[in-house]
């Protein structure tokens, strides 16, 4: 049987992205039990309410859903445990410095499978307060409107 080639998304978190600015991101394998990663092939997880943190020099991803497997014993994993993330050490240590000022947060962006093996991307970010949530929304809306002008003044040329 040949290997899996290519990426498969399995989950996205699209809130993080309007809530937060991202600064960098980065790309962590996870570290998960069998029941675990056939129900993320099934495409089934949240990242809703997920975080990450770093703990004594390693780095965790919390809260996120991951659902039992349907097809399960008695020893289905708990959906919402707390999972080890697989980073080298310097990106570890840069990315705790950067958290460690003030401001900064870890959030996951999304679970895919690359290559056949789970991976998260985790990004730091800054949160958004409402009146740069307003303003984004505001610069989006003006590129629009600019857009559509351009595309019926190219459609009148004709």
């Amino acid at each position: 049987m040949p290997r899996e080639t290519g990426q498969k998304v399995v989950a996205t978190n699209r809130k993080a992205r309007h809530d937060y600015t991202i600064e960098d991101t980065y790309e962590a394998g996870i570290v998960l039990t069998g029941t675990e990663v056939k129900s993320l092939r099934e495409g089934r997880a949240s990242l809703v309410d997920g975080y990450a943190f770093i703990e004594g020099g390693e780095m965790w991803l919390d809260a996120v859903h991951i659902p039992e497997y349907t097809e399960g014993t008695w020893n289905n994993h708990a959906p919402r445990r707390k999972r080890k993330l697989l980073l080298h050490k310097h990106e570890i240590v840069k990315i705790s410095h950067r958290t460690s000022q003030g401001g900064y947060t870890l959030v996951p962006l999304q679970i895919y499978f690359r290559d056949g093996r789970a991976k998260v991307e985790i990004a730091v970010a800054k949160g958004k307060r409402e009146y740069d949530k307003r303003q984004t929304l505001r610069a989006r809306q003006d590129k629009r409107e600019a857009d559509r002008a351009i595309a019926s003044r190219r459609n009148l040329g004709d």
